[in-house]
């Protein structure tokens, strides 16, 4: 169901204000450049400083733009169950076909509570969920035993695994006997996990490069693993320069460079060092002449 290169998009401000007539180039330009899927209110759209009120607008927004042509899997989680339910349900209903629901965060459930909260999600909701783990931001990594035990519910169809560990990957390939497809939550691993059988990345770098990501996993598919490789070799420098400082600060900074947006964030997010931005500018320039 969902595949392949998706974009965790950023949300463009303006004057503090989701700018949705730069939201609407963006979103056109990923489709136009073979993003598989659009992911809007994760992590990198800075779903933490949206208002309840925003991140239900930015949802409605994107299914509106898309309209079909692609997959939108809208950010839904919490921390607070009964608002990831209330989420979820509010994408189901304006048309989303799928729901990214992250591990609570900052009140660090256990085993038990994280497959209590995903079950209470699924059972209120019909649309696709696919989980998220990122343990470097939510302080609980969901282990694979975990993840097995949700494949009870249809609806549970895939994981954003960001926890770094190729392991862990396959021990949830193994487990779930590939029922939660493995999605890539680490564009540096979109290769290596694709080796062993996961099905896509959601993509911080394809905000930039989304024509790049796609042919990584076109070259993978049409079973051209040297020529996959060897995208894997020249994006990685401009992934490490998309983590300089915090996720999205890095790629909104390149987006503004390129002209796409402004360059403004929601604090407590603040712009970049001058010292990362001239790194990250070399990294660009290395980038279009390699």
């Amino acid at each position: 169901m969902f595949k392949g290169p998706m974009v965790a998009l950023v949300t463009p401000f303006k004057d503090n204000k989701v700018d949705y007539n730069k939201f609407e180039e963006l979103i056109n330009r990923q489709i136009d450049n073979g993003t598989m899927a659009i992911v809007p209110c994760g992590t990198t759209g800075e779903s933490a400083t949206l208002s309840h009120q925003e991140h239900r607008d930015v949802i409605k927004f994107t299914v509106e733009v898309v309209n079909k042509r692609v997959p939108v899997i809208a950010g839904t989680g919490s921390n607070n169950t009964a608002e990831a339910i209330e989420l979820t349900t509010f994408a189901e209903k304006v048309g989303a076909d799928g729901a990214l629901v992250i591990t609570p965060y900052y009140n660090k459930p256990t085993q038990a509570g994280l497959v209590a909260h995903f079950s209470a999600v699924a059972e209120k909701t019909d649309i696709p969920i696919v989980l998220y783990n990122v343990p470097s931001r939510t302080g609980i990594n969901m282990l694979p035993a975990t993840v097995a035990e949700l494949t009870k519910y249809e609806n549970i169809v895939a994981i954003k695994e960001a926890s770094g560990s190729m392991t862990q990957a396959l021990d949830i390939i193994q487990l779930t006997h590939n029922k939660i497809k493995v999605i890539s939550g680490d564009d540096g691993l979109f290769f290596p996990l694709l080796t062993i059988g996961a099905v896509g990345v959601i993509s911080v770098v394809s905000n930039v490069v989304p024509r790049d990501m796609r042919a990584l996993y076109d070259s993978f598919i049409e079973g051209d693993y040297e020529n996959a490789k060897q995208w894997h070799y020249k994006l990685s420098p401009l992934i490490k320069a998309m983590f300089y400082e915090t996720n999205p600060i890095p790629v909104k900074a390149t987006l503004n460079l390129m002209g796409l947006i402004n360059k403004e964030l929601r604090l407590p997010l603040v712009p970049m060092s001058s010292e990362n931005l001239n790194k990250l500018k070399q990294v660009l320039a290395d980038y279009s002449n390699s």
